[in-house]
């Protein structure tokens, strides 16, 4: 069917499921540091606003570390159904990288995640607090340790090959390979800006429905600090991976420049849009820009990159989705920065929060920082093909021996149920954060006590104040 082949299904049931999982570990990675952030800040300023706002995005953290959590399990599974030959193969060094990931940051997301969403008001405010930033540790060391998985399947280091199988035989090499410190640092920055401009969004949203309160503004105002400040420093991190890359992938980097050959001694140009062509070895309709290739790659006006026709053809990436896959990345880059200095200027002339067309740009740009990360994601896994391990192990030799018509089930299930349980999960979250925070809806005074109203403190709750109110008067009747 459409020429596609059982191999074929797995990369693409692979791309769905992981496409799917990216998008909660990066909100729950910039959410949990958030709300550390908002909980340090209420306790050192005392002012409500940022207890208000922490219980508000709480409520959905916990639904997205949920939807995060179950989405990840299905990730480690496929290693053993779908790619059984890669877990025979590199087994001995991806398994206890996963396993350090579910020891370290896993149990300590576990251990203090119950005091965080449930001990407001019964634990000291230092326990609960120690508890916030315990779980913002957590989402850290998991990127830690899931970034040197993948980072050593990119570059790998510290093995040798025995019988077959890769066997460890220096385990720093291994976790701190030649890509590792680079795309650690670039997914961590990229998951504090999306969760920047996600936050921001939800505070447009808002305010472009008259809704203005203190929480409101303060939301919006530090989401555009972050995006300020941040998204600049992950256009450097960028610039030093991408130098990183050119040196241990460069046919990767060929093929997202859409670079074929090179001619005489010329520096490279950048080609900034264009059509890479696999069959005729070109970029068609290529819009160029002398020497500026030369220049971003390597910081000089004479050296020359690398160019696909170096490469064997079995040996190319394809170029013509990291192409632009990377060109999506880079762009919202861009407009990322720009909304971020739109913010500065508007703040500085008090209009931040009443100019339309910057809310409109702010609300818009709510997804843009996840899209940027598949954008990403795709450019740094479909580049590093036709390997599965760099210059070691073929995708083709990876996968499990399943026919057509088993992967074709499969990957349709998972269609389905994807799209029923996790899209009704994302719908829960918008309507949490369509609801916006409740002013003082976490004061002490409203500790639950005998005749006293209060919000309930149940993170998946979003029971309008009516409801709310008609549980009070069933509890005070019984």
């Amino acid at each position: 069917m459409f020429g596609l082949e059982a191999l074929d299904l797995a990369r693409i049931q692979f791309a769905f499921t992981i496409s799917f999982h990216i998008l909660f570990p990066a909100i729950t990675i910039g959410l949990a540091s958030y709300l550390a952030v908002l909980e340090g800040l209420w306790l050192k300023t005392h002012n409500d606003t940022y207890r208000d706002l922490y219980h508000f995005w709480s409520k959905i953290f916990a639904v997205n570390f949920g939807m995060g959590v179950v989405s990840g399990l299905v990730m480690a599974y496929q290693f053993g159904t779908n790619w059984s030959r890669f877990s025979d193969f590199a087994g001995s060094v991806t398994g206890p990288l996963l396993t350090y990931e579910v020891l370290t940051a896993f149990f300590l997301e576990a251990g203090f995640l119950g005091v965080m969403l449930f001990g407001w008001n019964k634990v000291g405010r230092g326990l609960h607090f120690f508890a916030t930033v315990m779980v913002a540790i957590g989402t850290l060391i998991s990127t830690f340790w899931i970034l040197a998985s993948n980072s050593w399947m990119q570059t790998p280091q510290g093995f040798e090959i025995i019988n077959g199988q890769v066997i460890p035989t220096d385990w720093l090499a291994v976790i701190f390979n030649p890509s590792f410190p680079y795309r650690l640092m670039h997914m961590a920055t990229a998951a504090f800006v999306a969760t920047a401009f996600f936050v921001g969004s939800s505070a447009a949203w808002h305010l472009l429905r008259g809704k203005d309160n203190p929480a409101i503004r303060k939301m919006l105002s530090m989401a555009m600090w972050m995006a300020l400040i941040v998204a600049p420093i992950q256009a450097v991190i960028g610039d030093f991976h991408g130098l990183n890359t050119l040196e241990h992938q460069p046919a990767k980097i060929a093929a997202i420049e859409g670079h074929w050959e090179n001619k005489g001694d010329e520096a490279t140009p950048l080609i900034l849009f264009g059509w890479p062509d696999m069959k005729e070895e070109r970029t068609k309709y290529a819009v160029e820009i002398p020497y500026l290739g030369s220049l971003i790659l390597t910081h000089s006006l004479d050296k020359q990159v690398p160019a696909l026709k170096e490469f064997p053809p079995e040996d190319r990436p394809n170029s013509t989705i990291v192409f632009w896959s990377f060109r999506i990345m880079v762009g919202l880059g861009f407009l990322m920065i720009f909304t971020g200095l739109w913010s500065l200027w508007l703040r500085k002339r008090d209009k931040l929060y009443t100019s339309r067309p910057f809310l409109y740009l702010a609300l818009w740009m709510g997804p843009s920082g996840l899209i940027a990360i598949l954008a990403g994601w795709f450019t740094t896994e479909i580049g590093r093909q036709p390997w599965v391990v760099y210059g070691l192990m073929r995708t083709a030799d990876a996968s499990s021996n399943h026919s057509f018509m088993q992967m074709s089930i499969t990957l349709i299930l998972f269609v389905v149920v994807y799209f029923a349980l996790f899209g009704a999960g994302l719908g829960y979250m918008m309507r949490l954060v369509r609801k916006g925070p409740k002013i003082d809806e976490g004061k002490e005074t409203n500790d639950g006590g005998p005749g006293q109203k209060r919000t309930p403190a149940r993170p998946l709750s979003a029971a309008d104040d009516e409801h709310a109110d008609a549980d009070h008067t069933v509890t005070k009747e019984i």
